[in-house]
Parts: C-alpha cells; sequence; structure tokens
C-alpha cells in the first residue's frame, strides 16, 4: 500500500507550514464520493427546487456564521488580507441567496409547451420541454479566489442550485480553508434535508485527475492556470463518454487608451491602470494585462505617471511558492523581450514576495509570445503609432475574458467605438471608462471568452447564467400528466412558462 502525502496549510508570509490538514485522498476515496454523489442526485432532483432553495440558504447563513474562523484561515493561506477576504465573503453569501431566488423563481428552467395543432408541416404533437440537471458535478477551486471561485465558489453554487451533487478538488493553496468551508456547508445542507453525498471534497492532483475520469462525473467546472486545465481538458474529451470541461483558464484582458482619452485625463488614467493591474498582488484573471497607449505627449504623459506611481510600490506577496516562481520566471524573459519602464521596491526575504513590474514595446513588436499573461503584478505598454496600427495589434491577440475602452468623455470618440466593435470579437466583456478587476454577479454578467480565456465560450463562470452550464434541455411528446415534471404539468402556474410561442403559463 502507498502511503499518502500529507496536505500541508503553508503561510506565504513567511513560508513555513502552519498545518498539516489531512492526507491526499486515495482512488478508493475518491471513488466512494463519486459513487455517494452519484447516489445523492436522483434524491435532490426527487426533493424539488423548494428542497435546493433552503438548501443554498442555509449554507449562506453557515458560512456567515462562521465568518470569522474562514477569514482567518483564508488570509493565513492566502495573505490576501481580511479587508479584501471579507469582502470575498459577503460576495459569496450573496451569490448562495441570489441563485436560491433564482431557483425559486424558476424561469432557468425554459420551460415551453407546444399543445398539438396543425402546422404547414402537418400535425404537431404535445411536446414539453425543460432543462433538467446532469448529474455529479467536479469542481477545482482556484488559488486566487478561496472563498468565490473554491468550496463555496460560483461552480459549486450553480452546480447545486440547477440540482447536482458537487465533488470539489480542494485547491493546495488554502486546503484548510477548503476544508473548513466545505465542513460548514455540509453540516448545513444536511440540516436543511439535502442527501448526504450533495457535496463532497478531495485533496491531491491524482484525486482531482481521478474526478475527471470517474464515470458517475457528468462535467466540471474549473479555473486555474492554462497548463493545468488543458491536461484535465484532455482527459474530460478522452473518456469513453466525453463530458463537458468548462475551464477558465488565462487571459491577457487588453485595455485600450484612445487618444482623446490620454489628452483629457493622463495622471488619472495612470492611477487607476495601475490600481488596477495591482489590486491582489496582479493575481485577478481580468487584470489588465496589456495596455495600449496612444504614440506622443499625451500617451508619453500616461506611461510617465504610471512609471512614477510602480516606482513607489512594495514588494507583495504571492499566493504560493509555484506562483512566484511562474511570475519571476515569466517576467525576466518579458523583460528580455520588451523594456522595463519601472520596477517596485525590491521583495524582502521572508514568504513568497514578489516586485510590481512595468514594461513597454511598441505595437508593431507586439507577438504571440509577448501577448501571453503574466499572472501577478506586471501590465505591458503597448504604444500604437494610430488607429489602423491599434487595430491590427487587436486583431493578433487571443480570447480574452475581458476587454477595456477609456474613452473621451462627454464627446465622440470614433477610436473608441472601433476599438469596442473589435474587441468584442474576442472578449466575454467590453468595459467602458472603468477597470476590468471587479466582476459583478448578476443575471447579466458574462465572465468568459474565446479560448484561451476558456474552453466554451458559449458560457459564463458568474452571473445567473452560470447556472445554465450544468442543465440539459428533455422533451416530453405526448406524455402523461403524471410522467411529467410539475412544472410542464397544465394548471402549473409556480414558474414561468412559454405556451404556444407566448409567454405565459
Amino acid at each position: 500500500m502507498v502511503d499518502q502525502a500529507e496536505v500541508l496549510s503553508i503561510d506565504p508570509r513567511t513560508g513555513k507550514v502552519a498545518e498539516v490538514v489531512a492526507t491526499e485522498s486515495s482512488p478508493e476515496e475518491v471513488a466512494a464520493l463519486c459513487a455517494a454523489a452519484a447516489q445523492a442526485a436522483p434524491e435532490l432532483e426527487r426533493l424539488g427546487r423548494a428542497a435546493r432553495v433552503r438548501m443554498l440558504r442555509a449554507m449562506a447563513a453557515a458560512l456567515e456564521a462562521d465568518r470569522e474562523t474562514i477569514v482567518g484561515l483564508a488570509d493565513r493561506e492566502t495573505a490576501l488580507g481580511a479587508q479584501r477576504l471579507n469582502g470575498e465573503l459577503t460576495r459569496t453569501r450573496y451569490q448562495f441567496e441570489l441563485f436560491a431566488d433564482a431557483v425559486e423563481e424558476g424561469s432557468y428552467l425554459e420551460a415551453v409547451i407546444d399543445h398539438p395543432m396543425d402546422t404547414p408541416m402537418g400535425p404537431r404533437p404535445d411536446l414539453r420541454r425543460m432543462l433538467m440537471p446532469l448529474g455529479p458535478v467536479a469542481v477545482f477551486g482556484a488559488g486566487n479566489f478561496p472563498l468565490a471561485f473554491s468550496v463555496p465558489g460560483g461552480d459549486t453554487v450553480a452546480a447545486l442550485a440547477a440540482g447536482c451533487p458537487v465533488v470539489v478538488k480542494a485547491h493546495p493553496g488554502h486546503p484548510a480553508t477548503s476544508q473548513r468551508c466545505f465542513e460548514v456547508m455540509a453540516a448545513a445542507a444536511l440540516e436543511a434535508g439535502a442527501p448526504r453525498g450533495v457535496l463532497g471534497l478531495v485533496h491531491g492532483q491524482e484525486a482531482g485527475a481521478l474526478l475527471v475520469t470517474d464515470p458517475r462525473i457528468k462535467a466540471v467546472g474549473f479555473t486555474g492556470s492554462l497548463r493545468g486545465g488543458r491536461a484535465l481538458f484532455d482527459l474530460a474529451a478522452g473518456r469513453p463518454d466525453p463530458i463537458p470541461f468548462y475551464g477558465e483558464l488565462g487571459s491577457v484582458n487588453p485595455l485600450v487608451v484612445t487618444p482623446r482619452a490620454a489628452d483629457q485625463r493622463a495622471g488619472e488614467i495612470a492611477e487607476g491602470i495601475v490600481g488596477s493591474f495591482t489590486m491582489g498582488q496582479g493575481q485577478f484573471c481580468t487584470k489588465p494585462g496589456l495596455v495600449f497607449l496612444p504614440e506622443g505627449e499625451s500617451g508619453e504623459a500616461v506611461a510617465t505617471a504610471m512609471a512614477e506611481a510602480v516606482s513607489g510600490r512594495a514588494a507583495g506577496t504571492l499566493l504560493s511558492q509555484g506562483i512566484r516562481e511562474g511570475y519571476l520566471s515569466r517576467s525576466a524573459a518579458l523583460s528580455e523581450a520588451t523594456r522595463v519602464l519601472a520596477e517596485g521596491a525590491a521583495p524582502g526575504e521572508d514568504g513568497w514576495q514578489a516586485p510590481v513590474l512595468l514594461l513597454a514595446t511598441e505595437a508593431r513588436r507586439l507577438d504571440a509570445e509577448v501577448a501571453e499573461e503574466c499572472f501577478g503584478p506586471l501590465t505591458l505598454v503597448v504604444t500604437y503609432q494610430d488607429e489602423e496600427e491599434l487595430m491590427r495589434a487587436l486583431s493578433a491577440l487571443p480570447g480574452s475574458l475581458t476587454g477595456t475602452v477609456l474613452s473621451a468623455r462627454e464627446t465622440e470618440d470614433a477610436t473608441a467605438q472601433r476599438a469596442a466593435a473589435r474587441l468584442r470579437d474576442f472578449c466575454g466583456r467590453v468595459v467602458f471608462n472603468g477597470f476590468p478587476t471587479g466582476v459583478a454577479v448578476s443575471a447579466a454578467m458574462t465572465h468568459g471568452g474565446p479560448w484561451p480565456a476558456t474552453t466554451d465560450p458559449l458560457h459564463t463562470s458568474v452571473g445567473l447564467t452560470s447556472i445554465r452550464r450544468f442543465l440539459r434541455p428533455v422533451t416530453w411528446q405526448n406524455a402523461p400528466q403524471e410522467v411529467l415534471p410539475e412544472e410542464l404539468r397544465d394548471g402549473f402556474t409556480g414558474v414561468p412558462r412559454r405556451v404556444d410561442g407566448r409567454s405565459g403559463s
């Protein structure tokens, strides 16, 4: 028998082990959790929407009640700070409550009834359609959002709201936080009447691979690196029964400053950009990694103000040793391929600190290698001669989660309009006169984009429509009433429905 490795909780501020959380999950333990999730799935569906609403609200309340402990653990394991993590937990609690409201309201089911009638194609049978849960879902926690994209994160709440049991692979960067959140949520679910097996947790890289290939898992939600996500994506696609893999992988999130905007408010723009790309030590998936500035006096004013702000920045603590090593390696390679405009204070010797870095190049020199994401407190200024050069550079960029335009205010800005149209073609969200590092949880939010931002640009991992990833359409034809889900039976008024082409019930 092979000994299972210990799962260590490490303080990134010191680089020292804080505690042993668990041992890595064995293949037998992973299989048992997947079996329990598969057994829970039909029971969770049988209990209905009202039971899921109670479960989601109970989880939200339990996380709130344990706020002090959870935030303390998360800060010790990520060095993100109590203020940031309290805000993240508030967002997560709100997300559970928002999805509970959505499940209660019911329009996410997309219930449709087409009664029998004659059509130009001939007689039509009775057809009734709605979305149904896929089955057990594997979720991979993200390192940079221990409370919003992890055990209690967006993928988990969307899958549970859809009626899918979840088995989470804990992120090795915050295993104690993951374990605590799991225990709090699992206990709340059972107390609310949910079946055992509705939520599971595994630790270890091998356990994650086993989750993706277990035949009882029907979909995967992932937030993480391009390399790790691609490896798991290939596993999901290579199964005898390939399953959906919803991965958020890597994004450069271009930001365009138009000449008119630079003329109007160079200092304000510089301050906002530096604040955005250094937020959370540059460890946001929506960090603006490429900043397009016009050549000339106004663009130079923005770049100079950015350089001054960066030069005064203290080094920050990154999430893990691996992230720090990756950042130092990638930033060194980028520095050789471009030029250094400014560098923040040198890091100390304790923990996993890294300096802020501002680089620059010209649009005509921008290539695919330079335009790859660098995870950490670095951004690359790209200067453009004119609008046509800007459009050519944007046309060569990979898919991104966001694209931002800082334009002239209170006047028409043709460059902004053209840039926004181009960004729309390869970005999931186009931001005007703001910064992309904030992602609101709402029905209208899109947090996704073409490859390599995600593995599936048809969906979002934030907002109410993220539930659609874990549902599939089923149609009943000429079915008796007792066979139909209650949401499709005659006279039911509990959810919005489209009947014979018109909204109504």
